[in-house]
């Protein structure tokens, strides 16, 4: 089997497809999970702290250069080295938003693959000429 061949029969597997598709739709949900906590949860809680913005809480590690504005933005495009803990914390948001909608979505898919695979009961197997004859022999046994 040539090269080619082999990597057409691995590319148009299901599985890869699958994945592509995974990939591409868990791209999309990462922006929308990102636009919901940075534009309405992380203001949210903003409002419920008193006005804190979390984005801009950050700490310095060293010297800020000459020209360059004390705010999280014009430091990062600076190069300064800083710990920017406000957005650590967005981001653990981030993740916990996804991670509770990620176990939903397989919560409901699992749910529908059991109501799927449930299996249907069977009729009781008919007995066999052996346990028939048996039956026979415990009910003439059973009248003396």
């Amino acid at each position: 089997m040539g090269f080619v061949s082999e990597f057409k029969e691995f590319a148009v597997k299901g599985n890869v497809m699958d994945m592509a598709v995974g990939v591409i739709i868990g791209g999309a949900f990462g922006k929308i999970v990102t636009s919901l906590v940075g534009d309405v949860i992380m203001p949210l809680v903003s409002l419920a702290t008193g006005g804190v913005d979390f984005n801009n809480k950050y700490v310095v590690m060293g010297d800020i250069p000459e020209g360059v504005a004390n705010n999280y933005a014009a430091l990062k495009e600076a190069g300064v080295s800083m710990f920017a803990w406000g957005a650590f914390i967005q981001n653990i948001i981030d993740f916990l938003i996804i991670a509770l909608c990620i176990f939903f979505m397989v919560k409901g898919v699992n749910k529908l693959r059991k109501k799927k695979e449930e299996p249907v009961e069977e009729a009781p197997a008919e007995p066999t000429a052996e346990e028939k004859l048996l039956t026979e022999i415990r009910d003439l046994l059973a009248k003396k």
